[in-house]
C-alpha cells in the first residue's frame, strides 16, 4: 500500500525537508489587514513589521472542508491512503475541518497532533518510518497516536506581546513579564500552550539556559530526531545549541524557521527544541 503522510503548513518544515521526507502540506492562511496570504508565501519579517505598525496581530484561518476534500482527493490519485496530521484542535479549527472532509472520502486518516510546529513533524517522521515497514495502515495510525503524548514541545518567548494581543495570557502576566524582563517558557501540554518556567537575562543567554533546563527535566529523550525551531535567533546561538544537542547524543538535528502562522502566535526572538521524550 502506498501511503502519503500529510500535514498543514504549521509543520514548519523547509521546502528542502518537505521534499526529503516526502511530506505533503496544505497551507493555512494569514491576513494582514485586508490582504490574505497562504502560510509560506509571506516572509515573517512582514508580520513583525505589520504588528509594530498597527499594534494588532495578523488573523490566521484554517482551510475549509472543501479545501481539504480537494487536497485529499488529489493525494489519493497517486496514493492508496493518506495519514494527515493537524495542528492541535485546542489551537485551531483545522482538525475539525480535516476530519469532516475525511469522512467524505475513503482511506484518509486524520490525527489530532495535540501539538504544533515541528512537534507535528516528529509525528510525520514516525509515520513515514512505519509506512516503510509495510504494516497495515490501521496499525501505523495507532502506533503514531500512541506517541502523541510523548512529544516534548516548548519554546522561549522574548516577550508576551503576541500572546497577550492574541488573548492567550492575561494583562497581569503581560505587564509583570515586561516589567521584570522575564523570558517565559511556554510548554505545549494536553494540546494547549501553558506557562511553564521563567528565565531572566539576555535572550541569547536565556536560550542556552532553557535548552539545558529542558534536557534536564525531560531526560528520557528518543535521541533519533530533534528540531531546533525559531522565528529569529543569532546564528552563533543556534550553533551553540546544536553543539549541546550533539554532545547529548542526538543523531539527527534539524534546524528550521517557524512559518507565518506560528510566528503570528509567538513573535520575534522565539526558539524551541522539540523531540520525543519516550526513549529508554
Amino acid at each position: 500500500m502506498k501511503i502519503k503522510v500529510s500535514a498543514e503548513s504549521t509543520v514548519d518544515l523547509s521546502k528542502e525537508l518537505i521534499e526529503k521526507f516526502e511530506i505533503s502540506t496544505i497551507p493555512l492562511y494569514v491576513r494582514l489587514a485586508e490582504k490574505e496570504f497562504k502560510d509560506g508565501d509571506i516572509p515573517c519579517q512582514n508580520i513583525f513589521d505589520f504588528v509594530k505598525k498597527t499594534k494588532t496581530l495578523p488573523k490566521t484561518s484554517a482551510p475549509n472542508d472543501q479545501n481539504y476534500i480537494d487536497y485529499f482527493s488529489d493525494l489519493l490519485k497517486e496514493n492508496d491512503a493518506v495519514i494527515h496530521f493537524s495542528i492541535s484542535s485546542e489551537i485551531s479549527g483545522s482538525y475539525q475541518h480535516a476530519l469532516s472532509a475525511s469522512k467524505q472520502l475513503k482511506n484518509v486518516y486524520v490525527i489530532d497532533s495535540r501539538t504544533l510546529s515541528t512537534g507535528i513533524a516528529l509525528l510525520c517522521l514516525c509515520a513515514t518510518d512505519l509506512a516503510k515497514k509495510d504494516l497495515p495502515i490501521e496499525t501505523i495510525v495507532q502506533k503514531v497516536k500512541d506517541r502523541v503524548p510523548s512529544t516534548c514541545v516548548s519554546f522561549i518567548l522574548n516577550e508576551l506581546n503576541y500572546l497577550y494581543k492574541g488573548g492567550r495570557c492575561n494583562s497581569l502576566q503581560y505587564f509583570g513579564s515586561n516589567l521584570l524582563k522575564i523570558r517565559p517558557q511556554i510548554l505545549v501540554k494536553n494540546g494547549s500552550m501553558t506557562s511553564h518556567k521563567k528565565f531572566m537575562g539576555s535572550i541569547d543567554s536565556v536560550f542556552i539556559k532553557y535548552v539545558n533546563s529542558v534536557l534536564e527535566e525531560f531526560n528520557t529523550p528518543d535521541l533519533k530526531n530533534i528540531f531546533i525551531t525559531y522565528t529569529t535567533c543569532k546564528p552563533e546561538t543556534v550553533e551553540q545549541i546544536k553543539h549541546i544537542l550533539t554532545e547529548k547524543g542526538f543523531k539527527n538535528i534539524y534546524i528550521t524557521n517557524a512559518g507565518a502562522t506560528i510566528t503570528s502566535y509567538c513573535g520575534e526572538n522565539c526558539l524551541g527544541i522539540l523531540f520525543f521524550n519516550d526513549g529508554k
